[in-house]
């Protein structure tokens, strides 16, 4: 009924409609064999620590592979647990264990399955922690920080093993080769293929994009 309505209106519209909710059928469709982690071999849920059936870190790294593997083109992990305010030399302990181990196994099962070099990873939180204690209660924790935290990228077109920028001696503000969040953002849309400069969209007088309308630069350092 679409086609026949775009035969009669020529609307490009219709057919991308058509076309959304065909796309959103299938991937309906593909979930059940897509989540059925019991595919896998045991000595890959052993690598990753993922156990099917469970809600865990682990399982979604593993579950990130499968979409990456499908050409799902972007996919994001989201790991509860890390508001540091409080306790946080037991509940660090608890998220790096079940952390770690996950994120090094897809770094190297993305690799193993060449799709690492066509993959960027992209690993950070929504800001840093002060590098001073936080007290609340009988517990100790950190507060919110903006000044100097850590990101980290691997694949897709980035150098391995490479450090970028420092803090000072305190650990409270960004001093060396500082990288402003809006450049992480640029550097992002460059190894994406966009073109940050001109990714601009004109609303009321400013050419607003996706790294603001300030200055960004392409961090070339981190670059292969």
């Amino acid at each position: 009924m679409n086609r026949h309505q775009h035969e009669q209106l020529h609307d490009p519209e219709i057919l991308s409609r058509v076309a959304a909710y065909e796309m959103a059928f299938r991937m309906q469709a593909s979930v059940p064999e897509l989540t059925d982690l019991t595919q896998e071999s045991s000595e890959t849920l052993t690598a990753y620590g993922a156990v099917p059936g469970q809600h865990s870190f682990a399982n979604n790294c593993l579950l990130a592979r499968r979409l990456v593997e499908r050409d799902v083109r972007f996919v994001q992990l989201y790991d509860r647990g890390w508001d540091s305010h409080t306790n946080i030399s037991v509940e660090h302990k608890r998220q790096c264990g079940a952390a770690d181990r996950a994120i090094a196994a897809l770094l190297q099962d993305l690799k193993q399955r060449g799709l690492l070099d066509e993959t960027l990873v992209i690993c950070g939180g929504e800001f840093g922690r002060s590098p001073v204690s936080q007290v609340q209660g009988k517990t100790w924790g950190r507060d919110h920080h903006p000044h100097g935290f850590t990101m980290w990228l691997a694949g897709g077109g980035t150098r391995g093993g490479l450090t970028l920028g420092a803090t000072d001696d305190f650990g409270y503000h960004a001093v060396e080769d500082i990288v402003h969040v809006r450049d992480l953002h640029a550097t992002v849309l460059h190894l994406l293929g966009i073109d940050h400069r001109r990714f601009k969209l004109k609303v009321k007088g400013l050419d607003l994009g996706l790294t603001g309308v300030e200055p960004a630069r392409v961090v070339k350092q981190i670059l292969t």
